[in-house]
């Protein structure tokens, strides 16, 4: 009987012109019988969309996958979950879709292998690296410890050599992201009533990115991790590290205005607006850092994609050494050591940029457009008209 269905999806994928993946395969079979079951509708954004679908093609597929936040409900209330013969996990199929989409949506497309390969090794190596080779380059001019003038950082590495070196990383992040989810977004339109972004769409999709709605569980009381109990400390924490990276953000951003429009050279110190989203930021993100690494150490292998675990320990490891450098580099801003901080914080800052487009970080921005198509979809007419939205 499994060979027979086996043969009927591979039958419907070619006469579409697509041949789904394994992954895709086992989302498109579990979404057919959670179709017919239908007890976890109530739960997140992922089960409303999917009855609005009799089949499921790769383009269904690659948008229930990056609208599912993994927070492990449907496992814990399924009937047909493993050991039952049907072995339903959604959580763990739709994470190794995802996985795919970011390697398919890549760009440039020779790249995309690299988000299995960024790993916490990876990641940790190359920071360590990234400021190796800054400290020997300021020891090479006998600067890399002692008192450094009223030119603060500036005195070490010139704002215009920093403008250089980063603001170039910054823009290839941008276009290569924009690039990936422009393809993803031109692929996920026609499945999706294929109706335009409206006002009202736009306004929801940025309340429920913004409150992280989905990581409640579908009742408040938040995700599974290591068992059956509800948490909320997963979204609480992906608050702090979410917030914590837009207050970095602003800080930087908010003196490039001060250095450019008015002339007001770094460094800054409390209470300018810079200093103040800055530190705020750098703590909320050490301590938002700290708990996903805790949770994601104790969690449950069936919650997710254990080949993940990698790339998301090396992304959140990243973050945390962005933010603990950044303040010590402020807290030692008047000793001797602050050449040698500086290296390790720009190290990290820069290992932190060139992994951004092939990083655990790509799953915030195609979620984003997942969850907007899905609220532009929702205000159509269902198109088989057996669902009450």
């Amino acid at each position: 009987m499994q060979a027979l269905d086996a043969l009927t999806r591979d039958a419907r994928a070619l006469a579409n012109g697509e041949v789904l993946t394994t992954p895709e395969a086992e989302v498109a079979r579990q979404m057919q019988i959670c179709n017919a079951c239908r007890y976890c509708e109530g739960f997140c954004a992922v089960f409303p969309a999917m009855t609005r679908r009799l089949e499921f093609g790769q383009a269904d597929i690659h948008f229930l996958a990056n609208l599912c936040h993994n927070c492990g409900a449907c496992l814990h209330a399924c009937q047909y979950a493993p050991p039952h013969a049907f072995a339903i996990n959604v959580p763990q199929a739709m994470a190794q879709v995802r996985a795919q989409t970011y390697v398919d949506y890549a760009w440039p497309p020779a790249l995309g292998r690299l988000y299995q390969r960024n790993g916490l090794t990876l990641a940790v190596a190359l920071a360590a690296a990234l400021a190796l080779f800054l400290v020997l380059a300021v020891a090479s001019q006998g600067r890399l410890w002692g008192a450094v003038g009223s030119g603060g950082f500036y005195a070490i590495f010139p704002h215009n050599l920093l403008v250089g070196l980063f603001a170039p990383v910054f823009l290839f992040v941008v276009f290569a992201l924009g690039m990936g989810v422009r393809r993803f977004w031109r692929d996920l339109t026609p499945a999706t009533s294929g109706a335009p972004v409206s006002l009202p769409a736009s306004a929801e999709t940025t309340h429920d990115v913004l409150r992280l709605k989905y990581l409640d569980g579908g009742h408040g009381a938040g995700c599974h991790n290591e068992d059956d109990a509800h948490t909320l400390s997963r979204r609480r924490f992906h608050h702090l590290t979410f917030y914590g990276f837009m207050l970095c953000f602003a800080a930087t951003s908010v003196a490039t205005v001060y250095h450019y429009a008015f002339g007001w050279a770094a460094p800054y110190e409390l209470p300018s607006l810079p200093k103040l989203l800055g530190v705020a930021g750098g703590l909320s993100l050490m301590v938002g850092t700290a708990g996903l690494w805790r949770l994601n150490r104790r969690r449950h292998p069936d919650h997710g994609d254990a080949a993940q675990k990698p790339m998301d320990l090396g992304f959140i490891a990243l973050l945390f050494l962005t933010s603990a450098s950044g303040l010590a580099l402020w807290l030692g801003r008047g000793s001797a050591a602050l050449p040698l901080l500086l290296c390790l914080h720009l190290g990290a800052v820069m290992a932190l940029f060139a992994t951004l487009p092939y990083g655990k970080f790509a799953h915030g921005v195609f979620r984003t457009a997942a969850l907007l198509r899905h609220a532009v979809e929702k205000r159509q007419p269902n198109p088989i008209g057996l669902s009450a939205d």
